[in-house]
């Protein structure tokens, strides 16, 4: 496939390598399929001793990806045949997103903008019979706390605000459980601010919520000037499909966050995140895959797609000069088992959704 590259070698598309959604594509395509299979096995891993398999999803979902340009990807992960137990497939989606307008539109359209970008690719999760959704942290706004400005703090809602209503309509309709993260709003606590993950049932009742553990304090990543790290512990939320916990952002640095919720009984621990390429890229691929393989439970990673503009530039004490945006958010979106196998990844620069079925049985 001819790339569009330019002559310093750096890709035309915003956010691509070289042209290409991902390393994955890169290599498929500039490797021979014999040499592109074992670069794979040494990335990805063996799946119980085979390559991870690619999953046939509906046409319905398949249109919606093209009509919406949103990246469509499925695997499976699956288990040694037991006797004494049947296995226990779930099926897993994860969404990552740019913004939908710019950061100087009104808040209350930013926010509405979102939700009507994200209703196919959730629909699209739905008609592909996933069971368990978690969409990328402070989904539903700009990642504007590095400018250290009051005015974001409006995007705050309470737990049963807009967003979660949006999607517990969505969750009744297709029987899923959905990972709502949200810059909250404590309605009980003189309106404090928390970074929260609202863990939404199939039938569309709130099961619970979980604040972020750590707050990073690193370059532009100003988060404590807007709240503080949260008070609930390390929860592990037991649906119909299995039980799940949320290691939001930053948390993916701490091991023992990772291990608190695997002690707590996790088989599924999503992280979804909003990081960019010059801090974090190299560790990506390597955190989450290293807290499955340590900890005996599936990772989910989500990071957010895009480079985010504000109207004001701004510093963070770090010497750089003034600028008004974060940096790329690369995306990359992907899971890790618990043996050691990963899914490629999601685009650096265009929305998706990734799928995955995977048999709980390897948790053990």
């Amino acid at each position: 496939m001819e790339k569009n590259i330019s002559e310093n070698g750096e890709a035309v598309a915003n956010g691509s390598i070289c042209g290409y959604d991902s390393l994955h594509q890169l290599l498929s395509e500039n490797l021979k399929p014999e040499l592109y299979q074992e670069v794979s096995r040494i990335l990805l891993g063996s799946n119980c001793g085979r390559p991870l398999e690619h999953i046939v999803l509906p046409d319905t979902a398949k249109s919606l990806s093209s009509k919406h340009g949103f990246d469509l990807q499925a695997v499976s992960f699956s288990a040694d045949e037991e006797q004494m137990r049947k296995p226990r497939v779930v099926r897993v989606g994860l969404i990552q997103n740019s913004i939908a307008l710019p950061t100087t539109a009104p808040f209350l359209d930013q926010t509405r903008g979102i939700h009507n970008k994200l209703k196919p690719i959730i629909e699209a999760a739905g008609v592909a019979g996933v069971n368990i959704l978690c969409l990328q942290e402070a989904w539903t706004m700009p990642f504007a706390f590095c400018t250290r400005e009051k005015k974001w703090c409006e995007f705050a809602e309470p737990v049963d605000g807009e967003s979660t209503k949006f999607l517990q309509e969505l969750a009744k309709k297709y029987n899923m459980v959905i990972v709502n993260p949200i810059l909250e709003r404590d309605m009980d606590h003189g309106e404090v601010l928390w970074n929260t993950a609202v863990i939404i049932g199939n039938n569309g009742n709130i099961i619970g919520k979980h604040r972020k553990n750590h707050i990073p304090r690193v370059g532009d990543f100003n988060e404590s000037t807007y709240y503080m790290e949260g008070d609930t512990g390390h929860p592990v939320f037991e649906t119909v499909f299995g039980k799940i916990a949320v290691n939001i952002c930053y948390g993916r640095h701490h091991p023992l966050n990772w291990l608190a919720f695997g002690l707590n009984g996790a088989e599924i621990v999503f992280n979804p995140s909003a990081t960019v390429g010059e801090l974090s890229e190299p560790m990506w691929p390597i955190e989450a895959r290293n807290a499955a393989i340590a900890n005996s439970y599936f990772v989910g990673s989500i990071n957010r797609v895009g480079t985010e503009v504000f109207p004001n530039a701004f510093t963070s004490g770090d010497g750089k000069p003034q600028h008004n945006d974060f940096g790329h958010f690369y995306g990359s979106s992907h899971f890790s088992a618990p043996d050691a196998s990963c899914t490629p990844s999601l685009s650096r620069y265009r929305d998706g959704l990734l799928i995955s079925d995977m048999d709980l049985n390897l948790c053990r």
